[in-house]
């Protein structure tokens, strides 16, 4: 009988650790796209100017015909950052945003460019 119980309990503990990690993900998830909607805002309306403006980015609805295409240049966090912070080609420097504002953002643009895979 003793067998029968601890097998039980074993399959209950087991239970118990995949909700929790279920639970665990789906706050990850949650907290993921909320960074990514802060992204998507400063891409849109944050950034002066706003990045939409000049670039295109299809997860943002934006069609600038200025800056590169984001979709097919595909940059990673770090080559955005970059480019935000010291400016490249005709795109200004831009001194608006904090470091954190400039992180999210880069975030934001590698993930939906698909820089960086979700």
């Amino acid at each position: 009988m003793s067998a029968a119980i601890a097998q039980s309990a074993g399959v209950a503990a087991r239970r118990l650790a995949v909700a929790a990690a279920m639970t665990a993900l789906a706050s990850f998830s949650a907290q993921a796209d909320d960074l990514m909607q802060q992204g998507k805002k400063l891409f849109l309306s944050g950034a002066m100017p706003a990045c939409a403006v000049c670039h295109t980015l299809a997860d943002a609805g934006s069609a600038g015909e200025i800056g590169p295409v984001l979709d097919e240049l595909k940059p990673d966090a770090a080559r955005v950052e970059k480019a935000v912070r010291n400016g490249l080609g005709i795109m200004p420097a831009n001194k608006n945003l904090t470091d954190e504002q400039i992180r999210l953002l880069a975030q934001y643009v590698a993930t939906a460019s698909g820089g960086v895979k979700r």
